[in-house]
This record gives C-alpha cells, sequence and structure tokens, in this order.
C-alpha cells in the first residue's frame, strides 16, 4: 500500500479518485444497512442526501470545503428528519453508517499508513462537525414544535374558559338577582324577629350560596380582574372565615384548630385569598364526611424569610394519586354535584400574587400548602 505506486501523487488525490470510482458501490451498501421507516415522506431524498455528503468528503480530501456548506447539509437534513417524524437516535446511527463505509473504501484506497490516518482523522472530524449541527438543529426544531404545540393547547384552553364563562356568568347572574332580593328580605325580617333562629340559619345559608356563585364567576375573569394588593391579618381572616363555615363544621362535627397564625400579615387581595382558604376547607369538609369521627382540620403557618408557609390539613382519606395529579385542573371533580374550578381558581389566585399551592396526601393526613408573600415591616 505505497504511496510510490501511484508516482507519488498526492495521498488527497488518489483517495478522491479512489471514490469516486467507488461511488455506486458506497450508495447500494449505505441504502442496505440505513434504518429508514417506509411511509417517511423524505425518503427520495434519502439518496440525494448521500450523495451531498460523499461529495463533502471529496471536498474535504481536497481541503476546499467550507464550515457553511457542511452546517448547510446538516441543518437541510434535520429539517427533513424532524419533519418526517424520524427518530434522532436512527438519524445518527444512519450518518455513523456511511462514515464506516467511507472509512473502509479509504483503507482500500493504496495510500500509505501516515497518509491514511491523516485523512481519516479529516473524515471523521467531518462527520463529528455534521453531526453535531445536524442534532443541534432538529433539537431546536423539536423544541420549537413543541413550544408552538403547548401555546395551541394552552390558547385552546384559555378560549374554551372564556367561552364558558361569558355563558355560565350570564347564566349564574339569573340567579344572583333573585338570591340578593332574599338576602336583603332576610336581614330585615331578622330586624323584625331579632331572635328566630332559623333566620339565622336561612342567612347563613344564603351566605354560602351567594359564595358558590362568587367562585363560579371567578372562573370568567381570573386572568383578567384586577383588585387592590393590601395587607391582611391571617389570624382574623382565618376566624372570619371559620364563622362563616360554622354551619358546615357543626352539621358534619368537624373540629378545626389551628397553630402559629397569629402576627402573620399577608401581601394580596384579602377578599380573593379568602376563596382559596374557603375552597380547601369546604374540600377538606366534604372529604371528612368519608371517614369516622374524630373529624379534625388544622391550620398551621410557618414563617420562612418573608414567605408565609400556611399548611391545611385534614384526617380524611387519602387522594387517590393519579387523582392528586389533576386537582388543580379546570372542571375536573370526583363530586357527584362538583364544578371542579374551586382548586382551579385557588391556584389561579394564589399564583397571581406570586405564591404556589400544592398538595400531599397519605393514609393519615392530606395536606394543602400554601406559600404567600408576607409584610416583614
Amino acid at each position: 500500500m505505497a504511496s510510490f505506486s501511484h508516482n507519488c501523487r498526492p495521498a488527497s488525490e488518489i483517495i478522491v479518485e479512489y471514490l469516486e470510482k467507488n461511488l455506486p458501490d458506497f450508495l447500494e451498501v449505505w441504502e442496505e444497512k440505513i434504518k429508514i421507516e417506509e411511509n417517511d415522506k423524505y425518503k427520495d431524498n434519502v439518496r440525494i442526501n448521500g450523495l451531498q455528503m460523499y461529495e463533502l468528503v471529496k471536498q474535504t480530501m481536497l481541503g476546499s470545503i467550507e464550515e457553511k456548506e457542511l452546517r448547510s447539509l446538516a441543518e437541510a437534513v434535520a429539517y427533513q428528519r424532524m419533519e418526517a417524524g424520524s427518530n434522532i437516535g436512527e438519524f445518527v446511527y444512519n450518518v455513523n453508517v456511511g462514515r464506516s463505509i467511507i472509512i473502509k473504501q479509504v483503507n482500500s484506497s493504496g495510500v500509505s499508513v501516515a497518509e491514511l490516518t491523516e485523512s481519516i482523522d479529516k473524515i471523521n472530524s467531518q462527520f463529528d462537525q455534521f453531526c453535531y449541527f445536524a442534532v443541534t438543529k432538529y433539537t431546536e426544531l423539536i423544541n420549537k414544535k413543541l413550544e408552538e404545540k403547548q401555546k395551541y393547547i394552552a390558547d385552546t384552553h384559555k378560549d374554551k374558559l372564556a367561552i364558558l364563562g361569558h355563558m355560565s356568568s350570564s347564566f349564574v347572574h339569573e340567579f344572583r338577582n333573585p338570591l340578593t332580593s332574599i338576602m336583603g328580605f332576610t336581614k330585615l325580617l331578622r330586624k323584625d324577629f331579632p331572635g328566630n333562629k332559623y333566620l339565622e340559619i336561612i342567612e347563613m345559608e344564603l351566605d354560602q350560596l351567594n359564595y358558590r356563585i362568587t367562585q363560579f364567576l371567578h372562573t370568567s375573569r381570573i386572568d383578567t380582574s384586577e383588585k387592590r394588593s393590601e395587607t391582611f391579618d391571617l389570624e382574623e381572616l382565618c376566624n372570619e372565615i371559620i364563622k362563616f363555615i360554622y354551619p358546615s363544621l357543626l352539621s358534619e362535627d368537624v373540629i378545626v384548630t389551628s397553630e402559629n397564625i397569629n402576627d402573620v400579615y399577608i401581601k394580596g387581595n384579602a377578599s380573593e385569598l379568602k376563596q382559596v382558604f374557603l375552597n380547601i376547607l369546604f374540600n377538606s369538609i366534604d372529604a371528612l364526611k368519608l371517614r369516622d369521627k374524630p373529624r379534625k382540620i388544622h391550620i398551621v403557618c410557618h414563617k420562612i424569610e418573608d414567605r408565609a408557609d400556611i399548611t391545611i390539613s385534614n384526617n380524611g382519606p387519602p387522594i387517590p394519586k393519579e387523582i392528586k395529579e389533576t386537582i388543580f385542573e379546570p372542571f375536573y371533580t370526583t363530586k357527584e354535584l362538583g364544578t371542579g374550578i374551586g382548586l382551579f381558581v385557588s391556584k389561579s389566585i394564589v399564583e397571581k400574587y406570586g405564591g404556589e399551592i400544592t398538595c400531599e396526601s397519605g393514609e393519615d393526613l392530606t395536606y394543602f400548602k400554601i406559600v404567600l408573600p408576607m409584610d416583614t415591616k
């Protein structure tokens, strides 16, 4: 394999000449070994890409290739593979099959061992660059495609929520008008009959019904409503909420305890965040109906720098893993008469004020953790 047998011609010329003579053999072996789906819409381009790659190898041997040419081919192939839905591993495999065949041909070209080593290094370097450019572009295109799909899904989801919100808004207003009148007349009756315990119960039930309507209406304007942020006392808010849900606690025999909620001042809108606590507490009460007494809800707060870590736990049955993973999705509910919007609204409100809400559930306790910004002044 001495180079003198070729009258001392440069090794690069000998290799290029040999590759030109053996191009048909390369294509035949390569097309036989590569992996490609029958329904690949770019199947006919594979042979063309192989020819282009073979030509670039020849140019590399002659020292005339430019990086932009290599990048251009690599990115064109990456686009085709992405459009064809090809696996990136399959693509890299096919490239390396081509590399192996070409190196075998170069080994048979008859140049000296020293010149052969230098030529193979050039070929490997070119193939490495080609793979890098192609895989980088392929990844970029796939990520962009995924982002577009996610944006489309999110936009479609928002549109559906907006349409539902507009429809439900007018529908629910038809309930709110007579409800407002009933609540007004109930207050007048309480003035005339201040000691009537039934009027007090009616008033509490009407307040809860009004809250449910407000909660439902909130889904249609959750992303657009702008309410003034303020600082409020967590203990006062909790006392107000417990008083509000007292009839439900009494009827289901639920005990509520609290810990470390004094001297905690939260940043946000009190009326909106009140909905968050109400949603979680009502869900807790519903869950506790499924277990024997004692039925307990515990509210505890931990101050962590400028954040308030508020946990509301109940000793109801555990939430199954598959339900827990979708519990904050809109319109997902396991309740026969549930709307599936309570926890979705809660998550939206908490995130609106820079906080986060999570759920953990075990055999003994279910926890809803709410992290909110705190006023530390």
